[in-house]
């Protein structure tokens, strides 16, 4: 019983192996842009955790330039931070 439970999974792991693999090289695939992100997100958090020593602050993150977290009236929550002609 617990060779066929060890094939099944194999079997299994090898199928979505084969649909990560798929993915990764895809045309339509931003594998470019999803590991510039990751490592951008660990050299921020690496940079973040070693704030007290070199004296970095990454300030606030853009989405909480709002003091509230709900839409206005025009949906001046969401965003870049910027208004917009139906916000202004």
């Amino acid at each position: 019983m617990n060779q066929v439970l060890a094939d099944i999974t194999s079997v299994a792991l090898a199928i979505v192996g084969l649909a990560v693999l798929a993915v990764l090289v895809s045309r339509n695939a931003n594998t470019t842009g999803v590991i510039n992100s990751a490592s951008s997100a660990y050299n921020t958090a690496l940079a973040t955790a070693e704030g007290p020593v070199t004296g970095y602050s990454p300030g606030a993150p853009i989405y909480a330039q709002g003091t509230s977290f709900g839409l206005g009236q025009f949906g001046e929550g969401i965003g870049s931070g910027f208004l917009t002609a139906g916000a202004a």
